[in-house]
């Protein structure tokens, strides 16, 4: 690993590693956009990836799909929710599509993997194809959350990252880390370097779902929470640079 650590990156360990799973929300996609995708940001987060795969390492993503549809709001909004989860989950095969143009489009081959089969559109899941691809160093997509109602992308995204032996969830967000309140509204948040799982769930700091966090305990599975929007910066924190936090077992 290259790069200078500060003594607080030093104390929460390396974070280099071979596999790893980025999580990132369909809103990220979205750019200055209210709706949608903006093609942009999408080829700014292809970049990103691409840089990080030329280091070496093997990538997997799992990214929402709220820019386009979220079930639990139309949910709210009246209609049933296991019919508007099946909506949100093809929006994310559509974001899927889209990454997925972007990458090969700058030379990383890509495959879309979907919990739904739609055998004309992308490939259907199976582990041990998927970890194959990984192996052969294209970048795996994961689309349609876990194919079933009621569980999120980011619960999707753990158990993806689980299956495939990933050594690390990468969650990017609009934020630089994780903190106790919501810094866009209060200038004196703090920002946690380490937080355990435990922590997390108990301050509700909003990292990821429950059911994901606690599925991340159980496999003694990392989350790197960092900001999206900082150029090279999920490429830095493989370097041993810059600024994120660590979510994991505080326990010997």
């Amino acid at each position: 690993m290259s790069g200078t650590m500060t003594g607080a990156e030093q104390a929460r360990g390396s974070v280099a590693c071979k596999r790893v799973m980025l999580k990132i929300s369909g809103e990220a996609l979205m750019g200055d956009l209210g709706y949608g995708l903006h093609p942009p940001t999408v080829q700014r987060i292809a970049r990103e990836i691409k840089s990080v795969h030329d280091m070496g390492v093997e990538i997997c993503m799992v990214i929402g799909g709220g820019n386009i549809f979220r079930g639990l709001a139309g949910s709210a909004q009246g209609m049933e929710r296991t019919t508007a989860d099946y909506m949100g989950m093809l929006a994310t095969v559509m974001n899927a599509l889209a990454m997925q143009s972007a990458l090969e489009g700058i030379g990383v081959y890509t495959r879309v993997i979907s919990a739904i089969p739609m055998d004309q559109v992308c490939e259907p899941y199976i582990r041990r194809r998927a970890v194959r691809h990984l192996e052969k160093k294209r970048v795996c997509i994961f689309a349609a959350g876990t194919g079933n109602p009621y569980f999120t992308t980011d619960t999707a995204a753990t158990l993806r990252a689980n299956e495939m032996g990933c050594e690390a969830v990468f969650k990017g967000t609009k934020v630089d880390g994780v903190y106790d309140k919501d810094p866009k509204k209060h200038p004196d948040a703090k920002r946690y370097d380490v937080v355990s799982y435990d922590e997390a769930l108990e301050k509700n700091l909003g990292v990821m779902d429950a059911t994901a966090i606690a599925l991340a305990r159980d496999n003694r599975l990392p989350i790197i929470v960092f900001s999206l929007d900082e150029p090279g910066g999920f490429r830095g924190i493989l370097a041993g640079q810059g600024t994120y936090t660590t979510v994991k077992s505080l326990s010997l």
